[in-house]
């Protein structure tokens, strides 16, 4: 067989991956420094006296986070993140997004990753209003598609189900109809990965239908969708993959329910 014969049939016969990478994390370490407070009197001048010296303080403390984590998520995927409190998973959603710095290892990414989680920041002496245009163009819409959109982001949040609230200042809501709007403005833009940090374990169960069923269409519209949350029922119904964290270590990546089952049994 000819050369050029040969490697045509091969080509043929290797399967072909036509997934479109959009985040790839390679061995990544994250580590927190935690100042405790200083004890006794001329603690400032003893801090300066390290400083000088180039001690380091007895109440600094390096918290190892996230500890050799990797995997790649592809376009067109929801990824739920799973695992007990201070596992990593808020962690590694704030490294994706730029906000953390690995201290080794490296995150790449394929276009610009958003973050939302409930503590968001929006203006609370603003309304509603003006928070849902102000965080429209933050995201990087134009004027005219705030515009076009705005309507639908209130409906979507059902903040004026009972009564004018979008008018009211952002202190007059609960937390929870905080939470809710910020999920409608974020969930109101097309996003290459969109990182969804216990949104949806705020609001009633018709909130959390339409969240779900939204980040569904995300999908369909070629984004890849991150969700870390603590309701097990929120992943099966809306992720097809989960990456299970534990005290900052990858135990498990893979379809949603051998990973939940995995997890369910563990923490039984």
């Amino acid at each position: 067989m000819a050369v050029a014969e040969q490697q045509s049939v091969e080509r043929t016969q290797r399967p072909s991956d036509t997934r479109v990478p959009t985040v790839i994390v390679d061995d990544v370490h994250i580590v927190y420094t935690v100042h405790g407070a200083g004890t006794g009197r001329g603690s400032a001048t003893a801090a300066l006296g390290r400083l000088l010296s180039r001690k380091s303080s007895p109440n600094v403390r390096r918290v190892h986070a996230v500890k050799g984590v990797s995997f790649t998520s592809y376009r067109g995927e929801a990824i739920g993140i799973i695992g007990s409190n201070g596992s990593g998973k808020s962690t590694i959603l704030r490294a994706i997004a730029g906000l953390l710095p690995p201290e080794r290892g490296k995150i790449y990414t394929d276009g610009q990753p958003s973050l939302l989680g409930v503590n968001a920041a929006l203006m609370n002496d603003l309304t509603g209003e003006r928070n849902v245009i102000l965080g429209g163009l933050a995201m990087g819409m134009t004027q005219e598609e705030v515009r076009s959109r705005y309507q639908g982001i209130v409906d979507f949040s059902g903040i004026n189900e009972k009564g004018d609230f979008i008018s009211l200042p952002m202190r007059t809501y609960s937390s929870g109809m905080a939470a809710r709007l910020r999920f409608s403005i974020a969930a109101a833009k097309n996003h290459d990965v969109l990182m969804i940090d216990e949104a949806l374990a705020t609001g009633d169960r018709a909130f959390q239908r339409r969240s779900e069923a939204r980040i569904r269409e995300l999908r369909k519209e070629a984004g890849t969708v991150f969700l870390v949350s603590h309701n097990n029922n929120s992943i099966r119904d809306t992720c097809d993959r989960v990456v299970w964290l534990e005290k900052g270590e990858l135990l498990m990546d893979g379809p949603t329910d051998d990973v939940l089952k995995a997890y369910e049994d563990h923490t039984k």
